[in-house]
């Protein structure tokens, strides 16, 4: 049996007796020894016998575990002359031998009157004498989980020591090689503590746990490999959430501590030439597969390190998929493959996460296969199937602050590199007025996204975003520049239950007495939601023509008409 006593400035100390198992410290709620400091992590360290020795595990916290005054990853066997400390917080271990005079025991533990914090009912569900099937098992999968990730943490360590004495540099080592070396050290160390790893831990998940955060993405291999999960979102090393069917979740997947997040970080933006740290605490990137990656990391993210991937499927997305999510209708489809090959210029606008880059992939792999396509992006994320591409990808600034190279200064370029189409990632800012004047001279058929909540709301945020290219250019000609360079607006809305929808086609029809007119082609009229709470609608046609499907019939171009036919009147 061991105790466990934390002394704290301004508070009574609190005492603990653990016949097995383990106590949690931090500043969260739920830990057995609450220490409620902010350069406390809210789930910090963690004590527990393990093989009969006491020992004590960082979580990964940002301020660190204290052990006479040295910082610890893990420690022990722990003494009762041991001085840890945690934040304000002063923690004393001792070990009782069975055999011992009880009184001794029963001395420790006869104060329960100075627990003042919560942790006191914490004391009582790590006593063997509870009968509650539901709390044992908690209690089990919790001293489980804590095992597995001291062990992750033991084993990574190990790894480290293993390949700076063999003098190992990974650098110049290929991907198999090191996958090879490492599962060589793996393997060995596991044999090695083969009698001192308890025996609930599953040997081959710890190993191929150990395995993705050495050279992989840690717990993320899983995520990423799941098809169900579309984002995934780590808010902490042991936060992280993941959406699915629309619907964010809380993951059981967890990393060992923050420095294995800021390692995976790494692994992804190194190969791209990219950097972070505290003089550069953001950056954009993707994986192999194209998927968009976003991490920010302290002092601008005060939990930790914070990465989300938006994750691209594996099989390339058409038309018919989305047909079969509801996304969108066949005579919708019909209406926009006539404007992609006669060459209309379409924005595709929308809010986060409503889907705008997918339906641009999807768009742009209908571009004829004999023309040249010249894409732009902060990072490369479309996946296009015609022969004659070229994918430009911006380049943030180095450690002097040079060498930037910008959305706006790409889509420049790519008006010298004979260009039949251009497709813009995504405006955001004074690239806006470069994307117009492409559109107005010559490059026909030209795509691009923006955030908007409505086809009247991305006019007015182009006109923003052309006013930030420093030029100072009245409104009116701004607005005939736009009035004449858009053709289609595709409003994209992704809805609560989680379903996106293309809700609006509109066409931009001209400009008269200074306001550019727009006219809805087809809309999506929600008129409920199902049982299960998703939406339910109908995406209708507005009984308007297009305007340019004169000019289409009169050069020989066979149309339907009939996809426009409303004969249901849509309410206004």
């Amino acid at each position: 049996m061991i105790t466990v006593k934390c002394e704290q400035p301004g508070f009574e100390p609190i005492v603990l007796s653990l016949a097995k198992g383990g106590c949690t410290i931090g500043s969260g709620r739920k830990n057995d020894i609450i220490i409620p400091q902010k350069n406390v992590s809210r789930k910090h360290a963690v004590i527990g016998l393990i093989d009969g020795k006491v020992m004590i595990s960082d979580l990964g916290s940002m301020s660190g575990t204290w052990v006479n005054e040295e910082r610890i990853v893990t420690h022990g066997p722990l003494g009762a002359q041991d001085s840890i400390v945690i934040g304000t917080g002063k923690i004393s271990v001792r070990q009782i031998v069975e055999n011992r005079d009880k009184s001794e025991v029963s001395s420790a533990n006869s104060k329960p009157e100075s627990k003042i914090t919560p942790a006191a009912p914490k004391q009582k569900t790590t006593k063997p004498e509870l009968k509650s099937s539901d709390q044992d098992n908690s209690l089990d999968k919790k001293k489980s989980d804590e095992k597995m990730i001291y062990w992750r943490q033991f084993i990574h360590e190990r790894i480290l020591k293993h390949m700076d004495l063999r003098r190992k540099d990974v650098h110049r080592m290929s991907d198999e090689k090191v996958k090879r070396e490492t599962e060589a050290i793996i393997d060995e160390v596991l044999l090695e503590h083969k009698n001192d790893i308890p025996e609930e831990i599953n040997k081959a998940a710890l190993r191929k746990n150990v395995l993705d955060e050495a050279i992989g993405l840690g717990p993320l291999e899983v995520l990423l490999e799941d098809d169900s999960v579309t984002e995934i979102m780590v808010n902490n090393y042991d936060e992280i959430f993941v959406e699915k069917h629309g619907k964010l979740t809380l993951s059981e997947s967890t990393f060992t501590n923050a420095n294995a997040t800021m390692q995976v970080i790494e692994r992804i933006i190194t190969p791209l030439g990219r950097r972070i740290d505290e003089s550069s605490p953001m950056v954009d990137a993707r994986l192999k597969d194209g998927s968009r990656v976003n991490a920010i990391i302290p002092p601008l993210a005060i939990k930790g390190p914070c990465i989300t991937i938006r994750k691209f499927a594996k099989e390339r997305l058409e038309f018919k998929d989305l047909q079969n999510f509801g996304s969108i209708s066949e005579k919708m489809v019909e209406f926009l493959n006539i404007c992609v090959v006669y060459r209309k210029n379409i924005v595709v606008s929308g809010g986060t996460g409503s889907g705008k880059t997918t339906l641009l992939n999807v768009l742009s792999n209908l571009i004829p296969k004999d023309e040249r396509i010249v894409t732009a992006e902060d990072a490369a994320e479309l996946q296009l199937n015609q022969p004659n591409i070229v994918s430009l990808e911006s380049r943030p600034p180095n450690l002097e602050g040079k060498g930037e190279v910008a959305i706006r200064d790409l889509v420049k370029n790519a008006l010298r590199m004979r260009p039949d189409r251009i497709v813009v990632g995504e405006c955001r800012g004074g690239e806006a007025l470069d994307m117009l004047q492409a559109m107005n001279t010559g490059h026909d058929g030209s795509l691009t996204t923006a955030h908007a909540n409505s086809p009247r709301d991305i006019l007015s945020r182009l006109e923003v975003m052309v006013l930030m290219a420093g030029m100072d250019l009245p409104v009116t000609a701004i607005r005939e520049q736009l009035a004449s360079a858009v053709d289609i607006i595709v409003q994209q809305t992704r809805f609560t239950c989680g379903s996106r929808k293309v809700t609006h086609i509109t066409e931009v029809t001209g400009i008269e007495s200074g306001k550019i007119q727009l006219q809805d082609i087809f809309l999506y009229k929600q008129d409920g939601v199902t049982s299960e709470g998703k939406v339910k609608g109908e995406f209708a046609p507005c009984g308007f023509v297009p305007s340019f499907y004169d000019d289409l019939a009169k050069i020989g171009v066979n149309v339907d008409l009939s996809i426009f036919d409303n004969k249901e009147k849509l309410a206004q």
